[in-house]
């Protein structure tokens, strides 16, 4: 009789004494030879689980640095497709991190629910965060990801009040809490109000904590790490992403540019110890 194995997510938060990094980059920026290289350094650089964003043209939650990275990728022709052979890639090599795909609800409806949720499994994806897809249409992904053993990981905002706890019962994997309103970007300042949101929703799930959007230091890495199970950054590496975006695309250079990213990591997932 086959067991099927468990989802490197729940493997990863079995162990809460522990907090965990996440990192956002954008699949295909510059490009995918880069995005490969990239995944390895910021494991190195003590990554936990990577969230890797699939290029869209519409990107609502997402800020400037983002959207810019979005483009470069796009210019590429980046798809989803690629994004799942760059994940069978990372596995064929023998990374064993967690890896989350982040899309938007367009772009599964038109590859295919059951179709996307198979491919992502059969990948070696562990999950996917679509932030335009609500709770309540939730249903046909959420089957169809069990179906395959990964999960849709939920959001949920500091305006969420009266369905912090619905969402809460309902999160599998993580609960991605959303720290600012608006898109993504790098923030000087978090929230005064920000630990308090983060309390409630402890209160409302069984499943483990992540808090993203604006996060940029390790000083904000440092303060908001009591208070969740992993901190997650994106525009602050995307914009690092950006800065050696010639050395990355360059044999000669992209070992170096790669190191210079995995040390500004370093300096985030350290101020988790």
């Amino acid at each position: 009789m086959t067991t099927t194995p468990v989802n490197r997510i729940d493997r990863l938060f079995a162990d809460r004494s522990r907090k965990r990094f996440i990192p956002f980059i954008t699949v295909g920026d510059p490009t995918l030879e880069a995005t490969f290289h990239l995944v390895q350094g910021l494991v190195e650089a003590g990554a936990d689980l990577l969230e890797l964003g699939i290029p869209y043209s519409d990107p609502l939650a997402d800020g400037p640095t983002i959207q810019r990275a979005s483009q470069r990728a796009l210019k590429n022709g980046v798809s989803i497709k690629d994004a799942l052979q760059l994940v069978t890639r990372l596995r064929d090599s023998g990374m064993e991190a967690g890896l989350v795909l982040f899309t938007y609800v367009n772009p599964v409806f038109q590859y295919g629910i059951e179709r996307f949720f198979a491919d992502l499994a059969a990948s070696g994806a562990d999950g996917v965060v679509i932030p335009d897809l609500p709770t309540e249409e939730s249903g046909p992904a959420v089957a169809a990801a069990q179906k395959c053993g990964v999960h849709v990981i939920s959001l949920v905002a500091p305006t969420s009040d009266a369905r912090i706890k619905m969402i809460g019962e309902q999160a599998t994997g993580f609960l991605y809490c959303v720290s600012s309103l608006g898109v993504t970007g790098a923030r000087s300042e978090l929230r005064s109000d920000l630990t308090d949101f983060l309390a409630r929703v402890k209160e409302s799930t069984n499943a483990p904590t992540a808090v993203g959007f604006g996060i940029s230091t390790p000083e904000q890495v440092r303060t908001l790490a009591p208070h969740a199970d992993a901190v997650i950054v994106g525009s602050a590496i995307v914009r690092e992403i950006e800065r050696y975006e010639l050395e990355l695309q360059d044999p000669d250079t992209a070992s170096e540019a790669v190191g210079k990213i995995k040390n500004f990591v370093h300096q985030l997932t350290s101020a988790l110890q």
